[in-house]
């Protein structure tokens, strides 16, 4: 089944939208800048110069973004310092002359980048170059190093580091290029914008989560007054079959074949139609009055609640705990209801019709029968009711 998106969803979706694009939502920039790193150098095997240029350095938060340029220098391997921490740590420069420009070039670790940079100032260096720990491969971090001056400081990859460090301790005089790469802008979401993402979040949870709950109880209560209903209904077909049922014959006295119709489907009553007589004496087929019932329980012509007139006045669950209803209101029996249509019709067709009290009546003998499994109501004359009350039909 395709979920379609709730007004609510929608909603929370818009609040969070506008948490992150509000004014302020977002803090403030963090610039830097990426240095060109250029090495040149004379192989000593082939004499040849080698020269490597790469945008692989990062200027530091409080370095000046400028270029610098010098022999490099490392810190000497007696003085156990690679780091070039100490205050008194010297750095062994290959070609270097008197008061020539050097670069430091020192390990990240050991101590703050502030103390390496001040270190190596004091050591007269234009520029100071950091390389990083070889467990952060060829990427490099941003330092802060505030009160150092207007001194150079760049950050290399390890593997850049050492393959100049190398170079260095084999006495080969290197000489590294910094220029400024390029620009870099990295926005940061302040704590404010935080707290409205956050707020948006747990509300677009809690309408999603009441939704839920909503939808399933719902689902919960349809389930339930479908089941209710199926076994209602269930109920309501075993009352309703209590009801007597007639097959129409030809020639038969009391119901006028031609005349009378059905007044759900409006047809006339043929032959061998099988009807269901109601409480209140109308008569339909019982195919066409069965579904009425079930769903309204009221006679389609006066609106006698037949549920009710059968003596069903509780639930209809109930029903399985009664016994079957001792007699109608008014003293009539369900099975006496077809004596009463059959009385009805005779007065309908006149006076004339009816013998005189003192011409001999003959017996009545009429029998309904059943319907392909239907309870029926058959009705017999005769016997100990007819030496009681003398003959009837």
């Amino acid at each position: 089944m395709a979920w379609r998106r709730r007004p609510e969803a929608r909603g929370a979706l818009a609040l969070l939208a506008l948490a992150l694009c509000a004014p302020g939502a977002r803090g403030r920039a963090h610039e830097w800048f990426s240095a060109v790193v250029s090495t040149e150098y004379v192989d000593p095997q082939t004499n040849r110069s080698v020269r490597s240029v790469s945008e692989s350095g990062r200027f530091g938060d409080s370095s000046p973004k400028e270029g610098a340029r010098g022999l490099v220098g490392v810190p000497r391997a007696e003085d156990r310092d690679p780091e070039g921490c100490e205050a008194g740590t010297r750095f062994l420069v290959p070609g270097g002359r008197g008061t020539a420009p050097w670069v430091a070039l020192v390990a990240r670790g050991g101590c703050t980048f502030k103390e390496k940079v001040l270190a190596a100032a004091r050591r007269n260096a234009s520029a100071v170059v950091l390389y990083n720990e070889e467990r952060q491969g060829n990427l490099t971090a941003p330092m802060s190093h505030a009160g150092t001056g207007n001194i150079v400081v760049i950050m290399v990859s390890y593997p850049k580091g050492r393959e100049i460090v190398e170079l260095v301790q084999k006495d080969i005089p290197v000489t590294v290029t910094i220029g400024v790469g390029t620009r870099h802008v990295q926005e940061y979401i302040s704590g404010q914008s935080v707290v409205f993402v956050a707020i948006a979040f747990i509300t677009m949870m809690i309408i999603s989560l009441a939704w839920l709950i909503f939808y399933y109880i719902q689902r919960f209560l349809y389930t339930g007054s479908q089941f209710r209903s199926q076994s209602h209904r269930k109920e309501t077909k075993k009352v309703i079959g209590q009801l007597p049922l007639h097959t129409v014959k030809h020639g038969e006295k009391g119901i006028d074949v031609d005349a009378e119709s059905c007044a759900v489907c409006i047809e006339n009553f043929k032959g061998r139609d099988v009807i269901r007589i109601l409480p209140c004496k109308h008569i339909f087929h019982r195919i066409c009055i069965d579904p009425w019932l079930l769903d309204h329980r009221t006679c389609p012509m006066c609106k006698l609640d037949v549920i009710k007139a059968l003596g069903y006045w509780g639930e209809l669950e109930d029903a399985q705990e009664a016994t079957a209803p001792e007699s109608l209101p008014g003293g009539v029996s369900a099975a006496d209801l077809s004596l009463m249509v059959a009385d009805g019709e005779r007065r309908d067709t006149g006076s004339s019709e009816l013998p005189s009290t003192s011409d001999p009546v003959p017996p009545c003998d009429a029998s309904f029968k059943e319907d392909a499994g239907e309870s029926t109501a058959l009705l017999e004359t005769g016997g100990s009711d007819a030496q009681r009350d003398g003959p009837t039909c």
